[in-house]
């Protein structure tokens, strides 16, 4: 764990791979002709019916007896029911009598069968160039039917769509296809559903389809109201009973109102004369945010950095980094002398180009790009340094955050960032299940 380091200054944020920014999109197509077997055409087959074992061995049995080239495929089980897609080259005199053998083979597992010849195939699948997560309490057809609706109003076209969570939210992941994805062109799509998002109340963020979005391998939290629930200079402040007083300072700096160094100067006076002692009970108070032991397991599984920098205090939060195993952590430096809280700071305050530095800094130690980087936070101080991560994600956030961040999200868990780095729910689970960590708590207290 990292809590304190001092490099040079690094480049700014590097070219990211999201809705607003990046290379003009080639659109691949294949030339499936020349990659027929001579004599052979193409031709689409789908089956459809209750999942059943032996439908697949069955489905290649007559394939086989035909001499049939596999071009592409595609087989899911949803809720019991199979649905199995390929695309073959089949010689045409052969079309016929496959189709009769497939239905009269099948049948017996009450599936559909359909083959359609089509000698204009062009490619093998669509290629999506834009991903985008859709997270709801609850999620219903009315919203995806107005997100469907803004889509189609800027020609943007849904390719696949699957289900990626159902606790604590529901969320949907759709792959979709954006007509113009030159840099910029994605802009005035992304801001209608930034207004739709909060006209019907669910969270919606998109970016680039591609290895740049799988490529993520550092994560930066901010702490008060993000990774806990707390503010942690108001409960040192109910010490010496100046919370609500502290409070209000705290929430004008977090809209933006105040200079954020100039604010915690202010609120740190009104510590002054507390006993040390208190620092260490609150923090055994700080209760994580739902979800946020959840959300650092499963990116440290998946090899992530992890870690935290804040406009806090490091003597509350340093107990807590090592509990969750971070990587490092940041803060500002409360100054104790003979035991008693001084109401000042020590070292450089950690405002928001600091937040920033301290991103840079961790990605370069790391032997990371900036565009592997994500910031999570949710106040103004947060701005520079979820600007400069290659996606920065607004967690219940002031609007004045939300409008310069990436995407945001305004339900209470934190594992939502997971869903919008693309991990299900079920894959969550497995891995819990697998080390025996696996828990659901009820949402109610959860």
């Amino acid at each position: 764990m990292t809590t304190s380091a001092e490099f040079p200054n690094r480049p700014s944020k590097q070219p990211t791979d999201t809705a607003t920014s990046g290379s003009s999109h080639v659109r691949f197509e294949d030339c499936i002709t020349e990659t027929l077997s001579e004599g052979f055409v193409p031709a689409v087959v789908t089956v459809t019916g209750p999942d059943r074992q032996g439908v697949t061995a069955g489905f290649f049995r007559v394939l086989t007896s035909y001499s049939v080239q596999l071009l592409d495929i595609e087989q899911s089980v949803f809720r019991g029911n199979l649905s199995l897609g390929a695309l073959v080259g089949v010689a045409e005199e052969d079309i016929a009598p496959m189709s009769a053998g497939l239905k009269e083979t099948l049948a017996a597992y009450g599936m559909r069968v359909s083959v359609e010849a089509d000698k204009h195939v062009s490619s093998t699948r669509p290629h999506s160039t834009h991903v985008m997560v859709v997270l709801g309490r609850p999620l219903t057809a009315g919203h995806i039917s107005k997100i469907g609706q803004t889509l189609a109003d800027y020609d943007a076209n849904i390719d696949t769509i699957s289900g990626i969570a159902d606790y604590p939210v529901t969320g949907v992941e759709f792959n979709i296809t954006v007509s113009n994805p030159a840099p910029g062109g994605g802009v005035p799509l992304r801001k209608a559903l930034a207004t739709l998002t909060r006209e019907i109340g669910v969270d919606i963020a998109i970016e680039r389809a591609g290895l740049a979005r799988r490529s993520k391998r550092l994560i930066c939290f901010d702490v008060d109201s993000t990774l806990i629930q707390h503010e942690v200079i108001e409960m040192l402040a109910a010490y010496a009973g100046r919370e609500a007083e502290v409070a209000e300072v705290t929430e004008r700096a977090m809209r933006g109102e105040l200079d954020f160094a100039e604010s915690l100067h202010e609120r740190v006076k009104a510590l002054a004369g507390l006993d040390a002692s208190v620092i260490e009970r609150v923090a055994r108070d700080i209760q994580l945010t739902p979800g946020a032991r959840t959300t650092i397991r499963t990116l440290k599984r998946l090899g992530y950095k992890a870690g935290v920098v804040s406009g806090g205090f490091i003597q509350v939060i340093e107990p807590l980094a090592r509990e969750l195993e971070l990587d490092f952590a940041r803060a500002n430096t409360l100054e104790i002398i003979n035991g008693k809280l001084t109401g000042r700071v020590i070292g450089p305050v950690i405002d928001r180009e600091a937040k920033a530095e301290s991103l840079k800094e961790f990605a370069w130690s790391s032997g990371l790009q900036l565009n592997q980087t994500v910031a999570v936070g949710d106040g103004a101080n947060d701005i520079d340094m979820l600007s400069t991560a290659g996606l920065g994600i607004a967690f219940n956030a002031k609007p004045a955050l939300r409008d310069v961040a990436d995407t945001s999200v305004n339900h209470p868990f934190l594992d939502q960032v997971l869903f919008i780095l693309g991990i299900s729910r079920h894959e969550i689970e497995d891995a819990d299940l697998r080390d025996g960590t696996y828990r659901r708590v009820p949402l109610g207290s959860r």
